[in-house]
């Protein structure tokens, strides 16, 4: 801790001391009266003297309280500008929360979208597999299940798609405004999302997956 960081000891109060007398000189003479007039001169230079040193030390007090106030609120304005930037810190780091929470939400959609497309095409495999085998007549019930299965796991994908798109430039719409207001610094990164990566990447499987069972292609092997 420095010394202006230190708080001011306040000076003892000081012990006033009674005014001296004023000289009775009734009935001495004039130089007897002139040296009794000259130690009371003396005294009261003395008092005054006391008092003087007195309101100095105050002064010097006073001062030092005011470079310890300045010091004091120096610091404290140094612990806004610190609180200031944890509190962008965080705001950058809730941003970026926020955008990994959307691509966990992505993954809910990217699982259960791969279900259904999964079981759907399994089924008609399954099925067609039988029916190859002469061991069922007909398979168009299960090829028509298969197939809406299939369709719905595409339909959710692509719902899932365009709602994380418009969520995601919304998003960086407003972290762009957020700097340009100067609420956070932006400096890291804002990658591509692999999650929607992989979700594109289902998504034409999906497609392919159907239109394998519509054409009847063997696009699967």
């Amino acid at each position: 801790m420095s010394t202006s960081d230190k708080e001011p000891v306040r000076p003892p109060r000081v012990v006033l001391s009674p005014l001296p007398p004023i000289p009775d000189v009734a009935g001495e003479d004039a130089d007897r009266a002139s040296v009794d007039y000259s130690h009371y001169r003396t005294n009261l230079s003395r008092h005054r003297t006391g008092l003087s040193e007195h309101r100095t030390d105050l002064s010097e007090f006073r001062t030092d309280l005011s470079q310890h106030r300045t010091a004091l609120s120096e610091h404290r304005t140094q612990l806004s500008g610190e609180r200031t930037e944890m509190s962008m810190r965080r705001t950058g780091m809730s941003i970026q929360r926020t955008r990994m929470s959307a691509d966990r939400t992505l993954m809910s959609v990217i699982r259960t979208a791969l279900s259904m497309i999964g079981f759907g095409f399994t089924l008609f495999q399954v099925f067609q597999k039988l029916l190859e085998a002469g061991v069922i007549d007909r398979a168009g019930a299960p090829r028509n299940f298969g197939l809406a299965l299939i369709v719905l796991g595409v339909f959710l994908l692509i719902g899932g798609i365009i709602n994380h798109i418009r969520f995601a430039i919304e998003l960086r719409r407003r972290r762009q405004a957020m700097k340009d207001a100067g609420l956070i610094h932006a400096e890291s990164a804002y990658p591509t999302s692999i999650t929607f990566l992989t979700a594109v990447a289902l998504l034409i499987v999906g497609l392919v997956a159907a239109v394998s069972i519509i054409l009847n292609l063997s696009l699967f092997g």
